[in-house]
């Protein structure tokens, strides 16, 4: 079991060692609490724009208050608080900041710690839900001082007689309210010299209590201390909400926010524990997990009767009702909502309530939320998060509202967008969106899905004719597949294929990949594209060509290397391209045609091989917990490909013990019997002492608890299985 020791070794620097042409993860070093509202970190260069962090930098700014999931999408109402001391000399960022060690530095996911060695001040921070505290410890006699940064109309006002900053700030980066503001409100333990304290025009200090212009740049000072400590609290909602919300934190410690903020983070990583000789592994493995409790964050906050209240960024008015935010459902619905489903239920509960909640305001469900609709990426993959908890009994009050919001976003062509299908009535007429829409193979692909998502809530809710309807329309992805090739290809409304077809090039009819990678999403029928296929042999000799041909890739689509193009060809793990979401399945096809061993060592090589705790831990975009919980379903030995069928597809452990605590208050114990670096195979799986020899699990299964034992092997186990054996497909299951 992990204890507060243990916390402190898990360093929020993993995958942050990144830039614009090249990830490894694009992460960011967050402390906070678990989907708090507010996230902190580390700023090192702001001339760098989105990656505003970098492990190397030897450079300190200032600690930011952020909200950015992905530099892809960029932050909002973004803060920027920094210890200052002595004589400024110029007012901008880089006359301003100062070196740190960044070896000896703290960077943990509960508490912050770096030492400013220009001024010689070493500042601790502890997050909370909504806030935190700062202690800054100054070891210079020269006047200490905080600097308040950010972008965007703001206004700021000092209570000097209450030791006390509020203010707003104005940044909202692609919101529907242009005027959204986020609150703030700052407590200090010190007085404020009022004389010395105001902000800057150009690099004149205008000594002033209160500030209203536009990217403000503001000085608070104190008279000598050796210590000084902040607290701080935020809200979308008002000024009096933020102070509302200090007033929660404000008589607490230090030391007290920093146990609760380390009790949070324990609440969750303690949920499986992992026993294994690679210590580097169990590293590696609790610095994922920690990241798949980042996001989505919270968008409400409570009342003084403890009741959730929101922003409705479309109406421009405060309403009652949880909401989240800071979501990508093409990168998150695979992996992250599956684990939520296993140990936190009452978390995915409280979040399904928020996406409904957008859906009311919206009349759309929610594809990508930063702060509200982005509109990124193909598909409408938030089905699959509600089609998974329905098959699991989550939320089940829930689902015929959801249901509603699937179908309307099935059927309804959008004014906008941002929300909804696009090409949907061209889906619905031709049985695939047609090359005139960017990226139309995934978008076909995806509503295919999609579809098979829908029938699964109509099956959970008795909705028979609804159920029958989208599960055959489920197979539209047929309509796409070329026999002549044996991929999926893009086809204009006459149903003629792209005649200028090339298999690896990127873009145009594929998303962030070519057909190698985006033309297996057909995760609810693998069963029928086998067929399509000619057959189990064709289909596995294509899967096998698919890892082992040169990770080529044409550049036509995009006019351009991508960032994902260059990881791809990095790894050289021929076409599987684990660097990005389409291609985290692909490993576990093998078993649909009854070849684990396939399966099992790819992915053992893939887990050891381009995962590490480290700064460059990841193969790509790690992407608000998805390519972590990657690694944690794979290190388990299970995988969800087909979120909404209610199992999960076996693969190989990589360690001797994890004991998983489920949500139901049950245990499950995963053991690998004769667990060593070189054994890349299983087998054999035995459930509570019975041979398992499916090659899936079931969900009911797995929260039943108890015990799940594989045992691990040098030299593959070859054998027959039958199609009962093999994962779910519908043709086969129904």
């Amino acid at each position: 079991m992990l204890h507060i020791e243990d916390l402190l070794q898990i360093d929020t620097r993993q995958g942050t060692n990144n830039q614009h042409t090249f990830s490894h993860g694009n992460c960011l070093p967050y402390t906070g609490v678990p989907f708090g509202m507010n996230h902190f970190v580390v700023q090192t260069a702001d001339q760098r724009g989105s990656w505003y962090f970098n492990p190397h930098d030897r450079t300190f700014q200032g600690i930011r208050l952020t909200h950015q999931p992905s530099p892809w999408m960029g932050d909002f109402s973004q803060l920027l608080l920094a210890p200052t001391a002595g004589h400024v000399v110029k007012s901008d960022l880089f006359h301003h900041q100062s070196s740190y060690r960044t070896e000896e530095a703290v960077f943990s996911p509960f508490y912050l710690k770096v030492k400013q060695e220009r001024y010689q001040i070493t500042t601790e921070f502890s997050p909370t839900t909504y806030g935190g505290v700062l202690q800054s410890r100054y070891l210079k006699n020269s006047q200490p001082g905080l600097f308040i940064r950010s972008q965007g109309p703001s206004e700021i006002a000092v209570d000097v007689a209450n030791k006390t900053v509020r203010g707003y700030i104005t940044n909202a980066s692609g919101s529907e309210d242009k005027d959204f503001k986020m609150y703030f409100t700052l407590r200090f333990d010190q007085a404020i010299d009022a004389a010395t304290t105001g902000y800057y025009t150009d690099d004149a200090l205008v000594p002033s209590t209160t500030y209203a212009g536009t990217d403000p740049i503001f000085d608070i000072r104190f008279p000598a201390a050796e210590t000084l400590t902040t607290h701080l609290a935020t809200s979308f909602l008002s000024q009096d909400q933020a102070d509302l919300n200090l007033s929660r934190i404000e008589n607490d410690s230090f030391d007290t926010i920093k146990q609760a903020a380390a009790d949070k983070w324990l609440s969750y990583l303690n949920k499986i524990e992992i026993e294994n000789r690679n210590k580097e592994q169990i590293k590696t493995f609790y610095a994922c997990l920690y990241r798949t409790c980042l996001f989505p964050q919270k968008f409400y906050e409570l009342d003084e009767a403890n009741q959730p209240q929101h922003y409705n960024t479309l109406a421009k008015k405060v309403q009652p009702g949880y909401l989240y935010t800071n979501n990508g459902f093409w990168d998150t619905y695979k992996t992250v909502y599956p684990l939520y489903s296993l140990i936190a239920h009452e978390e995915y509960e409280e979040m399904l309530q928020g996406y409904l909640q957008s859906y009311r305001e919206a009349g759309f469900l929610p594809k990508w939320l930063s702060p509200d609709e982005r509109g990124m990426m193909p598909g409408t993959l938030i089905d699959a998060v509600i089609a998974d908890a329905a098959v699991k009994g989550l939320a089940t009050d829930l689902m015929p509202e959801f249901l509603e919001g699937m179908l309307a976003g099935a059927t309804t062509k959008s004014a906008s967008g941002n929300y909804g299908r696009r090409g949907t009535l061209d889906y619905l007429k031709y049985g695939y969106v047609p090359l005139d829409y960017h990226e139309s193979v995934n978008h076909t692909l995806d509503y295919a899905y999609s579809d098979f998502c829908i029938s699964q809530v109509a099956r959970v809710l008795g909705k028979g004719d609804i159920q029958a309807t989208y599960q055959k329309q489920s197979r539209n992805f047929l309509n796409i597949f070329d026999e002549n090739t044996g991929f999926m290809r893009a086809k204009d409304k006459e149903g003629n294929f792209r005649h200028d077809f090339k298999h690896d090039r990127w873009g145009l009819d594929y998303a962030e990949g070519s057909t190698w990678q985006n033309g297996f999403a057909t995760y609810h029928d693998f069963a029928a594209l086998i067929t399509a296929y000619g057959g189990e042999r064709a289909f596995f000799d294509k899967l096998t060509t698919l890892c082992n041909t040169s990770p080529t890739y044409g550049v036509e689509g995009y006019g351009f290397e991508i960032h994902e193009m260059s990881e791809m060809a990095a790894v050289d793990f021929g076409q599987v391209a684990l660097s990005n979401q389409p291609s985290f399945h692909l490993p576990y096809l093998f078993n649909y045609v009854g070849k684990p061993a396939s399966t099992q060592v790819v992915v053992k090589q893939l887990m050891t091989e381009l995962f590490n705790a480290g700064w460059d831990g990841f193969p790509g975009d790690e992407d608000n917990g998805s390519m972590s919980g990657w690694y944690i379903f794979s290190s388990l030995g299970f995988y969800p490909v087909c979120p909404g069928s209610g199992e999960y597809v076996l693969g190989i452990p990589l360690f001797d013990k994890a004991t998983v605590h489920l949500a139901n208050g049950k245990t499950l114990v995963v053991e690998a019997a004769g667990n060593q670096a070189h054994t890349n195979f299983v087998s054999e799986v035995a459930l509570n002492e019975t041979p398992h020899t499916a090659l899936a699990i079931q969900h009911e299964s797995l929260m039943a608890g108890g015990n799940l034992k594989f045992t691990m092997a040098l030299a593959p186990v070859d054998r027959e299985y039958s199609n009962a054996e093999k994962p779910f497909s519908l043709t086969t299951n129904h």
